[in-house]
């Protein structure tokens, strides 16, 4: 990168502090299901990238649909609870404390999680596009909530 390019990147940067009670879980996020949590980070590096937590809102029905994203960077840190996704045809369960890099164009399906799941997402561009894919195999059904 030259000189140009790397002042034009700092100056998008700001410094940037979201304590808890900063921002609250909102719908209107990607997912109707889920609550979000913006924390800051794209207006603090001028859209570059994105963190918001995650945290399931209603039980799972017809989970996320086949998908990819365009996206450069995405990972997910599971904080709580766990959730089952399908990436390409291979079931994974990813619980608190693992994280997950979903590599750039990863056709997957989140279709099951936890009444307590909660995660860390964090993607790069922050207005990264999320594709609707055919399906490359069955989904299995998702747990039932006990209320």
């Amino acid at each position: 990168m030259n000189t140009v390019a790397q002042a034009s990147v700092l100056a998008q940067n700001t410094f940037s502090h979201v304590s808890e009670g900063d921002t609250p879980y909102e719908t209107g996020g990607l997912r109707d299901f889920f609550l979000y949590r913006d924390l800051g980070i794209a207006a603090a590096t001028g859209g570059q990238v994105v963190a918001q937590l995650v945290k399931a809102n209603t039980a799972p029905q017809a989970g996320t649909g086949w998908h990819r994203h365009e996206a450069n960077f995405h990972i997910v840190i599971m904080l709580k609870g766990w959730a089952r996704f399908m990436y390409e045809t291979e079931v994974t369960l990813v619980k608190a404390g693992d994280c997950v890099h979903q590599r750039p164009g990863i056709v997957h399906f989140l279709f099951d999680y936890s009444p307590d799941m909660e995660y860390l997402e964090i993607v790069s561009p922050a207005d990264f596009k999320t594709i609707a894919m055919p399906a490359p195999c069955e989904v299995p059904a998702p747990t039932p909530w006990n209320n």
